[in-house]
Parts: structure tokens; sequence; C-alpha cells
């Protein structure tokens, strides 16, 4: 196909971002690159940041048997999941080992000697906590610093991201933006997904939008988490009256026979459409068991579908359709 007009696709990623913290530029620290590139194991690491990066690493890290304290300034870990979602994660990172500092202020770091020192502040009260290694995982940014995007007219938020329409278009036309650069979504599913948008929209006229995708990603600590649609504080806060059925995944054969039994299932749909609104499934195979809901989500089909079907036996999945028998109204 010939195209008449010049198309510009910005797809430039993002990078850790790095918070101005006093002292950070004077020592040496981690990200999720370098971390990657590590051929040691650190005796002592410290990890800024209580969310899915720094959840990944901290726990790998400490089954390599490294000391690993872990700090976040929200009150509970994974802060945009439900606070249940984050107890369960939280209790089983410290059967680890693992110290959790939440509702914790990073005030300053500095080197003395061969240790890093972090001066922390929580409840009002100051104390240090010191490790060998600092991993920074509090965030990302984009990748869009020296594009010379205002040459060009390209419209961009505060925090740097290309601002672009439900068909991933920026305000100047011929130029589009695709991946963690724009801001509506940071995984590696979502860039792939924006560019099966902007193919459809431009190659087969096929006016495929953002907002027609649910949203799904994944925790992968062990257990992992995955997740769709809204969670439980979501649905709350929309006002909309909602069903709610949730299972210990203790009460799964195939996770007692495989010795994983930690976590539970969740599940919300709205009470008038009939619809699955979200889910978050939390244990073995959490990952995976979650394409199911995700699919007839995509559906636009009601949860009875999915509560009627039958699942293979011995599988996680087989008790989802269980779990919908226990639906009540979400108070």
């Amino acid at each position: 196909m010939r195209c008449s007009k010049l198309k510009i696709f910005i797809n430039v990623g993002g990078r850790a971002l790095v918070p101005p913290i006093p002292g950070l530029d004077q020592i040496p620290y981690l990200t999720n690159s370098s971390m990657m590139d590590m051929d040691f194991l650190p005796a002592r690491l410290v990890v800024l940041g209580g969310s899915y990066v720094g959840l990944e690493f901290a726990q790998a890290w400490r089954r390599f048997e490294s000391e690993v304290t872990m700090i976040e300034l929200a009150s509970h870990l994974i802060s945009r999941e439900d606070e249940d979602v984050s107890q369960a994660v939280a209790e089983f990172l410290k059967e680890e080992g693992i110290d959790i500092r939440v509702d914790t202020k990073v005030l300053r770091v500095e080197k003395q000697g061969s240790n890093i020192v972090v001066a922390v502040e929580t409840g009002g009260k100051e104390s240090q906590v010191i490790g060998s290694h600092l991993l920074l995982a509090i965030g990302r940014r984009p990748n869009t610093d020296d594009l010379g995007l205002d040459a060009a007219g390209v419209a961009t938020d505060k925090h740097g991201y290309i601002q672009v329409d439900d068909q991933l278009r920026t305000n100047v036309p011929g130029i589009w933006a695709l991946g963690d650069c724009n801001g509506r979504g940071a995984f590696t599913h979502t860039a792939w997904n924006d560019y099966e948008i902007v193919a459809s929209n431009i190659l087969d006229n096929d006016p495929r939008r953002v907002t027609d995708r649910v949203a799904a990603y994944a925790l992968y600590t062990d257990p992992p988490l995955g997740r769709a649609g809204m969670t439980e504080a979501q649905v709350r806060k929309s006002g909309r009256p909602a069903l709610v059925a949730t299972m210990a995944v203790k009460e799964v054969s195939r996770t007692v026979e495989k010795g994983e039994t930690k976590g539970f299932m969740k599940v919300l749909v709205g009470a008038e459409t009939k619809q699955i609104l979200g889910a978050s499934l939390l244990g073995s195979a959490g990952n995976e068991v979650i394409h199911s809901i995700i699919d007839v989500m995509y559906a636009k089909a009601p949860y009875t579908l999915m509560q009627r079907a039958m699942h293979i036996h011995p599988t996680v999945s087989e008790f989802v359709p269980t779990m919908m028998d226990d639906l009540v109204p979400l108070r």
C-alpha cells in the first residue's frame, strides 16, 4: 500500500523514575534495568517503592538469601489494588522474611563506608535503614524529554506523557504515540495492543479504540496476582449496585495437590447488567486463570455464561464457575 502523506509513530518507551531525594545524586543505586545486569548477591537490599516492580524484585532477591527491606510511602503495598489484596501479599512476603515499612517517607540517603543509609520518617519518628544496595522502584517516566515535541507542537501532560485520543492520534495530524510514552498503559501487552489499534485504523479501516479494551495485568510474585477490570474500591466509588464473591485458594483441590494454597479469588458483577465488572485472582496460576474472565468481559456476556460452564478437573480454573454461585450484594 502506498501512503501519500507522511505518518510518524512515536514509541520510545519509558524508564525508571528517579525521585528528588536529598543525597541520591551522590550514591550508586539500582533500577529495574540495572538489576537485570547484576552478577552478585546484595547482602542487604533496600527497595524504595512497594508496588509491582519493587515487590517482584524484593521477593526474588529474598529467595536468593539477601536481606530485604521495602519502604512504601502509602498506607499499604500496591496501593492501586484493594486493601485485602495488599494485605494478603504483605503477609506472604513477611513470612519470607522481608521487612516491610509502609506509611514511611524517605528523608535523605547517604553513603557511609560500604553502606547506604536511608533516613526515614514513620509516624513522626525518624529512623535509619541501612543497606548495601538501593533499588529505586517508585514509578516510571516516559522517554520524551529530548524529542523536541514542543517544537513540533505535540501536546504532553505535566509528566511528559504524549496526549492521544481514543485511536492514539496526537493533536498533530499524521503523528501517533504508542506504548509507555502515551500514558495509556505501561505493559508489553498494552503496547502491542496500541500497535494493533493503529494498524487496524490506518490499514484496515477498522475503527478500533483504546477504550474498547479491558484493563488487565499481573503481579509476578509467588503466588501471582491476575487482575482484570475494576477493583472493589472502584466499584464502590462508582455507586453502581454490584455483587461480589470470594473464595480462598486453599478451597481449590488443584492448589492443595500442588501445595500452593496461599491467596484468594474475588469477582465483582454488576447487579443490573449481570456483566463481570472486575476480578482479582491472587494465587496459584492466577495470572493464567484471569484470562477466562477477561474473555467473558470482552464478550459482554452475563456472568451466568461462565457460572454454567463446565471446566476441566483438576484445574484452578474449574472453581471460577463455582465461586460465582456465591455472589452476594456488595455492602
